[in-house]
């Protein structure tokens, strides 16, 4: 049985920690390997080892640690097959959504490439009679992040690198369901020339966690994961005096308007609810059909969610794979039948979804339920699988204050041919990304990611300048250099003191 280890001081480590967990195959079911859990003793050799490489790495040059990061992009273009596998077969998800998340994750690397521009500060001449003033920004120090098992690799990778170019050194706490793509990550670092300690990874439950946020070595700690581990971070990291990015849970809308080419709209819908087992925080999980829409929207997104392939994720043709244990594919498949009992219409049922061969994974297939309310749980909670939840409407306005209503503001899109509606739908929804025409806007790198309400614990977003900004302080420098008479003229005689 394969024993996952800690990364710390640039090798593995397997910390001082007894306990262990298993990690498993979601196809199969079966258990993989055993993941050694890191508690107090384990965070501080990182934090110890962070602190020692801090002094070298924080005055290394802009040059030195672009070069590392061209290095280290180049080493996940190579290893990307390679690492799509990892991440299927801890994960569950398809190989190549698998790479898709290696390639949006290798975004972030490629923006923070170009750290020469992204750190520049600012001049101004002459404020004052001969004084000037200018600013720059210098690292914090060591800082942390706590990732989710849905990308074990592109949501760190939102984190470290910007974190890490920008001077700081970092403490990875990945997933424990999905643990092995951080340690592979680590590798790729050292491969790169990344210095020993810059980088370290720490596996473990909530005693790792609790020990990264109230470390007095750490400076800042960054967070993805559900609304209330969201909070309890931010409240105990920023109580021990850092810095906290907070990202929580979602319920994701996309609107339909009666001029959208729906079979466009129910295809794009179909792959943003079901892609990756909808296990992910941008997920469609509600469809909002306006007006006369909807029968047609229903009767379409029913035929595509039962076309959609189901199966291994490293089989060929896979389009989803399983959920991540056994205990979600319990949870969503409840959640189905609790949906019917309070009056859904259950148009597709994925429940009790068998797979030929891996009669023992965590399967269950797309369902799709008509005829939901805001009052039923399958539209209140956030059910992280693939279920896609129908809400009707008569206008575009009802469907914008129905989504301003709800407690997240992730999230959302609108499917339409009208440029009026578009403008009026994205001034007026309180939703913190938006799509227009399309299903996960997911922002480019060199923009931040961030939602609104219960979605962003705190103002903080991530990656792009606002993640640059979060790692570094600015510093504010005013400067005079008077004019100064020197008598340059040189004395021969003893020197007196007349």
């Amino acid at each position: 049985m394969k024993t996952i280890e800690h990364w710390i001081n640039g090798s593995p480590n397997q910390g001082s920690a007894a306990d262990t967990q298993p990690v498993f195959n979601p196809a199969t079911g079966a258990e993989q390997a055993q993941l050694l859990l890191g508690g107090d003793a384990e965070v501080d050799a990182a934090v110890q080892a962070a602190s020692t490489a801090f002094e070298t790495w924080s005055e290394s040059s802009l040059s030195q640690r672009t070069q590392v990061m061209f290095n280290f992009r180049q080493l996940l273009v190579e290893h990307e097959e390679e690492l799509g596998r990892i991440i299927s077969a801890e994960h569950g998800k398809t190989v190549d959504d698998a790479r898709g998340e290696i390639t949006r994750g290798r975004e972030v690397v490629e923006y923070v490439c170009g750290l020469g521009d992204v750190l520049k500060g600012s001049f101004s001449d002459q404020v004052s009679r001969g004084v000037d003033v200018h600013n720059f920004r210098q690292p914090l120090g060591v800082v942390a992040g706590i990732t989710p098992f849905n990308f074990p690799a592109m949501v760190p990778l939102w984190m470290h690198p910007v974190a890490i170019a920008t001077g700081n050194t970092f403490i990875l706490k990945p997933s424990e369901r999905d643990p092995s793509a951080a340690n592979f990550v680590a590798e790729l670092y050292k491969k790169a020339g990344l210095p020993d300690g810059v980088f370290n990874v720490v596996h473990g439950g909530k005693d790792a966690v609790d020990a990264l946020l109230t470390h007095p070595g750490i400076e800042a700690v960054s967070f993805v994961g559900s609304t209330p581990i969201a909070k309890y971070v931010h409240e105990q990291a920023t109580s021990h005096g850092k810095r906290v990015q907070a990202l929580g849970g979602a319920k994701n809308h996309a609107v339909v308007l009666p001029d959208a080419d729906l079979e466009f709209a129910a295809n794009h819908i179909t792959a943003g609810a079901y892609g990756s087992a909808g296990e992910r925080c941008m997920a469609v999980s509600v469809a909002v059909a306006v007006g006369n829409a909807a029968d047609q929207l229903v009767q379409i997104l029913q035929r595509k969610a039962n076309e959609v392939k189901v199966g291994p994720g490293n089989a060929p043709g896979t389009e989803m794979g399983p959920l991540v244990t056994k205990a979600a594919q319990e949870r969503v498949e409840n959640a189905v039948g609790i949906a019917a009992t309070q009056g859904a219409t259950v148009v597709v049922d994925g429940r009790g979804l068998k797979i030929e061969g891996h009669e023992n994974g965590f399967f269950t297939g797309p369902s799709l339920l008509d005829h939901v309310t805001t009052a039923m749980d399958a539209y209140k909670e956030e059910l992280f699988g693939p279920v896609l939840a129908i809400v009707r409407t008569d206008s575009l306005d009802q469907a914008i204050d129905l989504i301003n209503a709800n407690p997240y503001g992730n999230g959302t899109a609108l499917f339409t041919a009208s440029g009026e509606a578009a403008r009026r739908f994205q001034r007026n929804i309180k939703v913190g990304m938006i799509g227009i025409n399309v299903p996960v806007p997911v922002p480019m790198s060199y923009y931040s990611f961030g939602g609104w309400k219960d979605s962003l614990i705190g103002d903080n977003p991530i990656h792009g300048p606002e993640g640059v900004r979060f790692y570094t302080r600015p510093k504010v420098v005013t400067t005079r250099w008077p004019q100064q008479a020197h008598d340059t003229t040189a004395g021969f005689n003893f020197p007196t003191s007349s």
